[in-house]
């Protein structure tokens, strides 16, 4: 069965970005994807705008899993987050450990304090509140160079085969 799975990505925020990792790493990998797909690409850093723009992309879409991806600047390898908070904690419903086991990626508890983590809030909150079982990630994704870019690009790709199979 070919799943449906929604990937988004962030635009740049700050003046000396010329592009946002997350970005383009999505644009790197979609002639690679094995399954169905649909993308939300460089969304404006704006919680409220974003989590709106997918929300209403997972009402028509519908997708079986949902991979928000953000950049992290600090960051020098990928890192799937576990969690959300905004007063209360929404944690993935995603077995994080199977799903990285024998990657280079990491599991990471802070999602940021910034839209990133506000638009997993969101999501996370949207598929709780429906009862959805659409299983959702958010991927923070490192500057990438010539160097980090085959493994970073081979580890998202198996993540995303992966969360097909849950």
């Amino acid at each position: 069965m070919n799943k449906r799975i929604l990937l988004t990505s962030f635009d740049t925020w700050l003046p000396h970005q010329q592009s946002n990792s997350s970005d383009d790493l999505l644009s790197v990998v979609i002639d690679f994807l094995p399954h169905s797909h649909t993308l939300l690409r460089r969304m404006p850093v704006d919680i409220s705008v974003a989590s709106i723009m997918v929300t209403e992309k997972i009402k028509s879409y519908q997708p079986d899993a949902i991979v928000c991806c953000g950049m992290a600047e600090s960051r020098t390898q990928l890192s799937i987050e576990s969690n959300a908070t905004c007063g209360e904690i929404l944690q993935t419903a995603v077995d994080l450990e199977k799903l990285v086991s024998d990657t280079a990626i990491e599991i990471s508890h802070d999602c940021g304090k910034f839209v990133c983590e506000g638009l997993y809030y969101a999501v996370l909150a949207y598929l709780r509140d429906r009862q959805l079982t659409t299983h959702c990630i958010f991927v923070h994704v490192p500057t990438l160079n010539s160097e980090n870019l085959p493994k970073i690009k081979a580890d998202f790709m198996l993540i995303v085969q992966r969360l097909a199979l849950f």
